[in-house]
């Protein structure tokens, strides 16, 4: 059964007459449901449960609801309103709560809003943003297991315990008895960790039998990975799933994350409610088959190095065989599911072995991991690690292998087992130059991490096989399947293309620069494995732009790489995957129609790619083809349909999200071998940083346009980053803008259709010259060649070059000047100090003279003299030499220090001189600044470049101290064939051929440069719109940042201006670059401009400025002059580390100028065409935002309700004594009156202050309004000790027309009540106080409130019966509720915020809270308007008040566990200002569920002590208690609230009874308050209060009262009508709020929640009425009385000493919980047949608590414990049947009986009538519940049946005969009764049993032993024998006297 809460909705839009009647349509597999319909409201409310029929099908990932909300009309169609869906019905992926709606429903959605502007309704559903971006920070959750009871356990007697283990942290729960024991137990697990760590997580749930200390005492698991509420969860045995079920567990598994409410908790189902088998969940071993899957691992290739000669050759001494050094030994290691094989090392790349691995097939949720690691000696390396995600390889939907999978609806997919390959996996890790030395980036390779190097791949195959096992976990693979894989591995040719136009943002010059392009190995300068290419730029220096960053100066000459690799031809996974991103891209790009773009682009899909014939084909590619095509179709559909039904574009929005979301996971390939393309900053010859591209992504296909990559030919602008990235890209190394291509060899001519530029080959060497004695030659270089590359490493020469195959010089060498690798210092510089050192030697106490190289630079290197220095065209000299004293010198500017031999300079300075200092220097520094823009310096005629040392440092001009000069020489190459652009892909092999060097160094080296040559350069007009940001994070300890921003832009950059102390800054900026030269195609350039980048920093003093973010947006491109288009300010995100830092709002536009000008004369004087008028200008050099682009503003009034501050923490260790409050919004400022002392009043003096400020209209440019709080301090001091920003003013905004009140109805108190009010009132707190007539106190309870409020029929009893008053049961706190503002409606709580925060995340400083409200309203410019009324007039008295405060704590629910065992003793404490309430000694023991039932009554005054703290704390006994949560209650908004939120509001006015009135005020004097504020005439009443008029509305109490009961508790009907409307005002009604507990530990994190409710009243307004009684219900106390008549058809299972079957029977009982107090009757001895006759009685008290049906049992789980532990367990009889034994242990015949005694299975009435049919039909339900129950039957008597387990089955083990009776406590002493027959034996009198002369003992009656078993057995046998004796007697004296007989008749002595 699926039941779907429909609770309510909130904010739905109003109609243009009137208000909506909306109605919700619940749609689920075709079958729609409705609401009842809601008249007149725009906050509906419902409270509706709608089922829906599963018919026996469980739920999966691909159900879903659909919710509609529409507006009822009665003729016609009813208009739709608002959508919501599709709802995953079956569960929630998150890690987040997933079970919103209650516990007792099905899975509801987590809590969050559904659904978009047009409204909110309650039924709970997660945005699809939160699921599909999950946070890459570790973030707190907590887990919660309930274990609620178990059934139909297997096992005789057993003893039950359950252990949960999450996480590695294992809980177990109490030991019970029986086969259905009811536990009951909440588990709380607390972890720290990433979203994405907790999917893998699962919960194992085991039932043990605590009886056995057997390593197989397990019982039955069950493991759960999603959430779960109140389900079945059916037990198997984790070692044989097929074995079948070992019982049932019911269990609540859910996981609050932070900000999520935990579901309610609701009551527990009765046994005849509980279906089992509808809400039963099957593990996945039962529902699925075993599953082989085989991992055929062949060959591995393009392994880097991971071993060193020396290690080689040990190997070999140690017994490795000798052969190649290929310094590698590979071999793979796999794991999947917690397996792991390991293969063998190779000492080649062929692996060629079957990894095996047997499991439950369990789709999308295992990855399996691949690791190839290298043999060392020491330890194994991992080269690379990959996963295989059997999500993307595998399917659940449809059918697999003939297993039917219930299709749930349209959507279903066709499903499939796991496959990949053939087909190569690639590694990355780090990077492939091996070193001896630790690898810093090693983690990389184990798969932490983004790799940033290829480290080759492996091919392999998996396949999966149901059933069967496999022999062998490493096999090798058989010669045929690796001749399968042959096809799989042919090669082609492709070629890529990598063409830089600009290299920028660099933040610090150092060593020259180059890039290097590679994909796989190839390309990759170090490698020698492969050809060598022209995969490197040249070396180029950076370049000052000016301002800010540096930049490589490649003006029109912009360097190109090209290689050329191999690889296997997968064109047609590629081309899908690029189509779909294509269609993707379109999605979110045509935002204004994307439904008839989704019809118009799907299309090329579906007839896309075809894959009859394509080479390397697999299974899993006509899957994936399957799986792609369907959900294609299902969005097509959907398109379609949402075409017709949808009016809105914002109301697709969400289902559009759902599409792209969809369509990005269709879009990831997993058979991707072709590697990715990478591309590397070297500085000099190290790897700086890095940047990684897919290489679909820049690949061209033949297909179509649209399955080429989407950078395929076009320029796209790449932020490296570093390896590693600790500070996650806090600083970027280099802005790179790059075009690149990549195709087949075999269409290298389409890249003609895309190269911009005439590409040139050019062949370069270097001649250098050292100066020796005056001249210039060969003979003074030292470790130099004569030519050599431009290292000066490598020896070259003209002769020695040769062109590769195809290609043919087209000119001789002829010098070309190498301008990008030029250092000059002052380059870019508008600013630059000349400096120079003067240098002075001595001996030791001698005089100073000058050195021998008396002038030097920092180094010590000659260098020129004051003199010589001659000023440089351009330039002007600011002022004269001078000497720096700005650093650790003398007076004079020296610095003095010592030469060591060696060296001839010291290595350290001092500023003091001593007697042993020789050396000194002085830095003489000079500064100039450019006169004019710079010219194009030609340099030496001769191409000479000059330096005075060997290295980079090169110049243009020569210098005195230059010792060192060379020039470039280059020969320029054509292609034989003229194939154009293509023609550079030829460009293969190496140009020198010699003995000098080899072929893989010359061209790695750059012997080849390739560049496209621009003929004609672009110049464009770039403006930049820096308006404002906001919500900045503060960098400083004021809370406060001075921030302004770099902004880039290319090679060039600007700084906005600093502002001071704001978080919010307004620049209102232009920013305006001329004459910026671009090359390029500026059609090509429009489709994808450079990006605009804006660093924003904070500007610090001392110090580095710190960088608070950076945003990226492109700027708007004007190619005509006749554009009519205007650049629009927008928010671009802020971003730092990988998070939001703030929003800034931005806009840019780059226009170009209508002439170009030649590359002849790149610096021709030409005017800019038709530009955009000059912005106005601020001041000097800042231009501002020009009308047209800036926001339009309006005069606006800002009213500040400045009412007080509180809780102000110290600042510098001193109080907040005296402060005032500055507002500033939109440049304006005002600053409040100063709070001459905050203790005594923390209000301010006064209340209201008014700013006219010019804001714009359109809301999303409105500035935000700062809080600044100054403390006045002696001195004059007035730091700033918080500040608060205050983002949107849209819910301040008003319409000045509208009166409003502002005192609240606490403060508003007529003259009349206040004379007669007493000056003192002393209140008592007396205990014994009356609270309620005691005459109803027995029957009607305000607990019968409670549970008739909550829907809880059965404990209420009568009580709605009688018309009695219900209360509002608020799943939430009251402040959280919509339609009370959150109480805030007379004034708001700002926190304030103190020091520094880095980032969002971080948590903020709360120094305190500010107390006000604002007014945003619009203003005539017309002076001769007059202005509007002022909103804040009528204000309270903002003086201290005396109140008194009532606490009601009902209960708790959920706390989080404190002890050890899983439980907690809490206890409340109320903090209250000053006054402290502990109520340690009433405890509550061993209970995470407590009900409290109490009332705190304390007096306070506000606003001063205004904080209600409520904590629950665990009481321990030896160690400090500890705080499992508080919860804080402002009082003060309540307070002032005109909701009337002080007091609830009651649903009836009652003068006695347990509802009595408790307010101060009358209902008809609030009511008269209540017109009073909103400026109307007094309520009228007439006709004895039976009518009353109010705001022009009759109203009648008949029309409150009717169809309601009417009883004496009532007041009089003028008080019952005021009371009736004034709940019609939309006041605060009688309530009980639940407030989340939360601890300072996991602040975010729910630790249980507390019901309860305040009460405040003034002191002033006189005694308030008495409070509620709220103490807890006490547990009756009763009687079981069991007779035990008789029992037949019992199990015999003994045998006597003449071979029959008997058993001496007792019988043994006793209810569960109490098991200490089990009963056993007397022994039936030697039942014959079964039979057993008692007449016993068993008694057993018990504690009853009847609105609950459960007992309460208290006892003390050990001995040890200090405290009894209260259970509440359902009432049950358990019966058993045992043998008794006198030698030996008793033995139990098997036999059970459990009876319910709240469902009492009906007896029958004979014994034959009495069968196990009985127990399988359960109670009669045909009966009342009420019927059904011994409890109201009170007696019953007659046969039940016995259960005894046999092979798993139940059968009949006996028959009982019994009478259960319940004896009330009191009736008890009328009807006594003993145990067994004791006296007193009656009610009724129990007479021996007539049991037959059989049954006796027989060591006791031996008589009656040898009666009926001796003799009855032997009988005949002792006659036999009695008479073979007398026989025997007789024939001895036959014989004995015979002879005396004869005898005597012989001798006959007589005669």
């Amino acid at each position: 059964m699926l039941r779907v809460v429909v609770e309510s909705a909130k904010a739905l839009p109003k109609k243009t007459l009137g208000s909506p009647d909306p109605i919700v349509s619940v749609t689920f597999k075709d079958v729609k449901k409705k609401t009842k319909t809601v008249k007149s409201e725009v906050n509906p409310v419902w409270n509706e449960v709608l089922e829906f029929d599963l018919k026996g099908i469980p739920l999966d990932s691909s159900s879903y609801i659909d919710v509609v909300v529409k507006d009822y009309e009665t003729l016609g169609k009813d208009k739709y309103v608002t959508k919501f869906g599709p709802k995953d019905a079956s569960r929630d992926q998150s890690p987040h709560s997933s079970c919103g709606g209650g516990e007792e429903g099905t899975d509801a959605g987590p809590p969050g809003h559904a659904g978009g502007s047009r409204g909110v309704v309650a039924f709970r559903r997660r945005d699809r943003s939160s699921r599909s971006h999950l946070a890459n920070k570790p973030q707190d959750f907590q887990i919660r297991v309930r274990v609620i009871e178990g059934r139909q356990l297997l096992g005789n007697n057993v003893k039950p315990v359950v252990k949960v283990n999450v996480s590695g942290e294992t809980h177990r729960t109490r030991i019970r008895r029986g086969n259905n024991p009811f536990f009951d137990e909440v588990f709380f697990y607390n972890v720290h960790m990433l979203p994405s760590e907790l999917f893998d997580k699962s919960i194992n749930i085991r039932v043990y039998d605590s009886y056995s200390l057997r390593a197989d005492a397990l019982m039955g698991e069950f493991m759960v990975s999603h959430c779960v509420i109140r389900k079945w969860l059916l037990l198997s045995d984790p070692e044989d799933h097929s074995s079948g079920a070992k019982g049932y567990l019911k269990v609540s598994v859910f996981i609050v994350g932070a900000g999520d409410e935990p579901p309610v908790r609701q009551p527990l189902l009765t046994p005849s409610e509980d279906d089992i088998e509808s809400n039963l969940l099957l593990p996945a071993g039962l529902a699925l088959r075993w599953a082989t899957l085989s991992l055929k691992v062949f060959r591995a290739e393009d392994v880097p190095q991971m071993d060193d000669a020396f290690l080689q050759s040990m190997k070999g001494i140690f017994g490795e065989s000798p052969g190649k050094k290929n310094l590698v030994d590979p071999f793979l290691e796999a794991s999947f599911a917690g397996q792991k094989v390991t293969g063998v090392p190779s000492r080649s790349v062929l692996f060629i072995y079957t990894y095996t691995f047997l499991k439950f097939l369990e789709f999308l949720k295992h990855k399996e991991r691949g690791k190839v690691l290298e043999d060392r000696m020491t330890r194994n390396d991992a080269i690379g690690t990959t996963h295989l995600n059997l999500a993307k390889i595998a399917s659940s939907g449809g059918e697999i292998e003939g297993t039917p999978v219930p299709v749930l609806h349209m959507r279903a997919l066709v499903g499939f087992l796991p496959a990949f390959g053939p087909c190569y996996i690639n590694l990355y890790g780090s990077p492939r130059e091996f070193t001896g030395l630790p690898d810093p980036y090693a983690d990389l390779n184990y798969g932490k991490g983004e790799g940033v190097a290829y480290r080759g791949r492996v091919l392999v195959q998996l396949s999966t096989q149901l059933e069967g096992k496999a022999d062998k976990a490493v096999d090798d693979i058989s010669s045929d399947h690796i001749l399968v894989t042959q096809k799989y591995q042919r090669r082609r040719k492709y070629c890529l293309c990598a063409v830089f136009h600009n290299a920028s943002m660099i933040h610090d010059p150092g060593e020259p620069i180059q890039f290097e392009v590679s994909i796989g190995n190839y390309g990759n300068k170090l490698d020698n494995t492969c050809k060598p290419f022209a995969s490197t730029t040249q070396y180029s220096c950076a370049v000052f732009d000016g301002n800010h960053y540096y930049y490589l100066p490649w003006a029109a000459t912009k360097p190109v790489v090209v290689v050329n690799s191999f690889w296997e031809d997968i064109s047609h996974r590629l081309d899908t995957i690029n189509i779909i991103l294509f269609i993707t891209r379109h999605l979110v790009r045509k935002q204004s129609l994307p439904i008839f773009y989704t019809l118009r682009i799907i299309p090329l899909f579906q007839s896309g790619i075809n894959l009859v014939g394509q080479p390397h084909l697999t299974s899993l590619d006509l899957q994936l083809k399957k799986l792609r095509d369907s959900a294609m179709a299902t969005i097509r559909g959907a398109a379609g349909q949402m075409r017709e039904d949808t009016k809105q574009i914002r109301d697709c929005v969400a289902d559009i999200e759902g599409w792209v979301e969809k369509l990005t996971q269709l879009a990831e390939e997993p058979q991707n071998s072709m590697p990715d393309v990478f591309i590397w900053m070297l500085r000099g010859e190290k790897r700086v940083a890095y940047s990684r591209v897919p290489a679909h992504q820049v690949l061209f296909s033949r297909h179509s346009e649209q399955a080429c990559g989407q950078f395929c030919g076009n320029t796209q602008t790449i932020f490296m980053q570093y390896p590693m990235d600790k500070n996650k890209g806090l600083k970027v190394p280099v802005q790179i803008r790059v075009n690149m291509w990549l195709g087949l060899s075999s269409e290298e001519m389409k890249f003609n259709s895309f190269s911009e530029g005439t590409f040139s080959v050019f062949a370069e060497l270097y001649e250098n010259q050292a100066e020796l004695f005056g001249k210039w030659g060969t003979t003074g270089l030292v470790g130099r060649y004569n030519y050599s590359d431009v290292t000066g490493k490598m020896k070259l020469k003209q002769q020695y070059f040769l062109p590769p195959r195809g290609w043919e010089w087209e000119e001789e060498w002829f010098v070309d000047p190498q301008k990008s690798l030029l250092n000059e210092a002052d380059a870019g510089h508008t600013e630059f100090m000349e400096e120079v050192f003067e240098n002075e030697t001595r001996y030791p106490g001698g005089d100073w003279k000058p050195a021998s190289e008396h002038y030097t630079d920092v180094n010590g290197e000659k260098n020129q003299s004051l003199e010589e220095f001659a000023l440089p065209e351009g330039w002007s000299w600011e002022d004269r030499w001078g000497a720096d004293l700005n650093r650790a010198v003398d007076e004079q500017g020296w610095e003095y220090g010592v030469t060591i031999p060696t060296d001839d300079k010291p290595r350290s300075w001092a500023p003091v001189e001593k007697m042993y200092h020789v050396h000194r220097r002085k830095r003489m520094v000079r500064p100039r600044k450019r006169a004019e823009p710079p010219k194009r310096d030609r340099g030496d005629p001769e191409g000479w470049e000059f330096s005075s040392l060997i290295g980079w440092n090169f110049h243009r001009k020569e210098r005195s101290s230059d010792r060192f000069r060379r020039r470039r020489w280059s020969r320029k190459m054509a292609p034989e064939d003229r194939l154009g652009a293509a023609a550079i892909f030829k460009l293969e092999g190496a140009l020198v051929r010699n003995k000098y060097c080899s072929l893989y160094r010359v061209f790695h080296d750059k012997r080849v440069v390739l560049y496209p040559l621009f003929l004609d350069v672009f110049v464009y007009h770039l403006r930049v719109y820096v308006y404002q940001a906001r919500e900045l994070a503060s960098m400083d300890k004021d809370s406060f940042s001075d921030p302004f921003a770099h902004v880039s832009f290319l090679h060039l950059s600007k700084t906005t201006e600093k502002l001071k102390s704001t978080l919010n800054p307004t620049w209102d900026q232009t920013l305006i670059f001329n004459d910026l030269e671009i090359y390029g195609d500026p059609q090509s350039l429009a489709r994808d401009p450079p990006k605009v980048v804006l660093e924003f920093y904070d500007y610090d003093q001392v110090g580095n400025n710190e960088l608070l973010g950076r945003t990226v947006f492109p700027p708007l491109v004007e190619l005509s002059s006749n554009g009519d288009r205007t650049p629009k300010l927008l928010w671009y995100p802020i971003m730092q580390k990988g998070h939001r830092a703030g929003e800034a709002l931005l806009a840019a536009e780059l226009i170009l100028k209508d002439k170009v000008r030649e590359r002849s004369d790149p610096y021709s004087d030409n005017a800019p065409i038709d530009l955009p008028l000059v912005p106005p200008m601020r001041s000097l050099n800042l231009y501002m935002v020009p009308q047209g682009i800036r926001p339009v503003v309006q005069l606006t009034a800002v009213e500040i309700l400045v009412w007080g501050l509180r809780n102000m923490k110290p600042y510098e260790l001193a109080a907040v004594s005296s402060p005032s409050l500055v507002v500033e919004c939109g440049g304006q400022r005002v600053e409040s009156a100063v709070i001459r002392n905050m203790k005594k009043s923390p209000n301010f003096p006064s209340s209201v202050l008014f700013i006219q400020v010019y804001l714009p209209k359109d809301e999303m440019y409105t500035p935000p309004i700062v809080l600044k709080v100054i403390d006045h301090r002696p001195f004059g001091r007035k730091p700033v000790v918080g500040q608060c920003t205050i983002s949107s003013l849209e819910r301040f905004r008003c319409d000045p027309h509208v009166i409003t009140a502002e005192v609240p109805l606490s403060l508003y108190v007529p003259v009349s009540l206040m004379s007669s009010t007493a000056p003192h009132l002393s209140i008592s707190m007396d205990e014994n106080r009356p609270l309620l007539e005691a005459q109803e106190k027995e029957t009607e309870d305000w607990w019968s409130k409670f549970y008739a409020s909550m829907g809880d029929r059965e404990r209420c009893g009568v009580y709605l019966q009688k018309g009695y008053d219900t209360l509002e049961a608020y799943d939430n706190e009251l402040e959280d509720l919509p339609e009370f503002n959150g109480l805030t409606d007379f004034c708001d709580t700002f926190k304030l915020e103190r020091g520094k925060k880095q980032s969002k995340d971080d948590d903020p400083d709360v120094v305190g809270e500010f107390k006000g409200s604002f007014r945003v309203y619009p203003l005539s410019d017309d002076p001769g308007v007059m202005a509007p009324p002022r909103q804040f007039r009528e204000l309270p008295d903002s003086g201290p008040q005396e109140c008194l405060v009532r606490v009601y704590i009902i209960r708790a629910i959920d706390l989080q566990p404190k002890d050890n065992n899983g439980r907690c003793d809490p206890y409340i404490k109320i903090t209250l200002g000053r006054n402290r309430i502990d109520d340690s000694d009433h405890y509550v023991p061993n209970n995470t569920n407590p009900v409290f039932g109490k009332m705190f009554e304390m007096s306070c005054y506000l606003p001063q002590e205004k904080d209600l703290k409520i904590s629950v704390y665990d009481y321990d006994l030896l160690t400090r208690d500890e705080k499992v949560g508080e919860t804080v209650i402002d009082l003060e908004n309540r307070f002032l609230s005109r909701f009337n939120s002080y007091c609830g509001l009651p649903q009836t006015y009652c003068i006695s009874g347990v509802n009595q009135w408790r307010d101060q005020m009358k209902p008809s004097q609030i009511l008269d308050n209540v017109a009073r504020l909103k400026g109307l005439s007094k309520p009228r009443t007439e006709d004895n209060g039976n009518t009353l008029t109010f705001m022009g509305r009759d109203y009648t109490l008949a029309e409150f009262e009717a169809n309601k009961e009417v009883h004496h508790h009532l007041g009089p009907a003028r008080e019952r009508m005021c009371l009736h409307v004034l709940r019609t005002q939309g006041l605060v009604p009688e309530h009980v709020e639940t407030r989340t507990l939360y601890s300072s530990f996991q602040p975010s994190l729910s630790q249980g929640r507390l019901q309860m409710w305040v009460d405040v009243f003034p002191k002033s307004l006189g005694v308030p009425g008495p409070p509620f009684d709220i103490t807890p219900r006490k547990a009756k106390k009763n009687i079981l009385r069991v007779i035990v008549w008789n029992t037949t058809d019992v199990t015999l299972d003994e045998k006597s000493i003449t071979g029959e079957h008997m058993s001496d029977i007792y019988v043994k009982g006793w209810m569960p919980g109490m098991e200490e107090e089990k009963q056993k009757t007397d022994v039936h001895y030697r039942s014959l047949d079964g039979d057993g006759n008692f007449n016993w009685r068993f008694i057993f008290n018990f504690d009853y608590l009847p609105a609950e049906q459960l007992c309460l049992v208290s006892k003390k789980e050990h001995f040890w414990n200090l405290d009894k532990s209260e259970f509440r367990i359902p009432p049950k009889l358990i019966v058993q049947i045992w043998d008794n034994d006198k030698f030996s242990l008793d033995d139990y015949l098997g036999t059970y009986l459990l009876l319910d005694l709240r469902s009492l299975i009906p007896p029958a009435k004979t014994p034959e009538k009495c069968s196990m049919e009985m127990m399988e039909r359960g109670p009669d339900k045909s009966k009342s519940q009420q019927a059904q129950s011994l409890l109201a039957q009170k007696s019953v008597r007659g046969w039940w049946p016995c259960t005894i387990d046999k092979d798993g089955k139940k059968e009949l083990g006996g028959k009982v005969e019994m009478t259960l009776e319940i004896v009330g406590d009191e009736d008890a002493d009328e009807k006594p009764a003993g145990k067994g027959r004791d006296e007193p034996n009656m009610n009724p009198r129990l007479e021996p049993p007539n049991r037959p002369d059989t049954s006796f003992f027989w060591f006791t009656s031996p008589c009656k032993a040898m009666k009926f078993i001796v003799w009855r057995r032997f009988r005949c046998l002792f006659i036999m024998l009695i008479l073979l004796v007398i026989v025997g007697l007789f024939l001895g004296i036959l014989l004995y006297s015979l002879p005396n007989y004869i005898s005597m008749k012989i001798v006959n002595p007589m005669g």
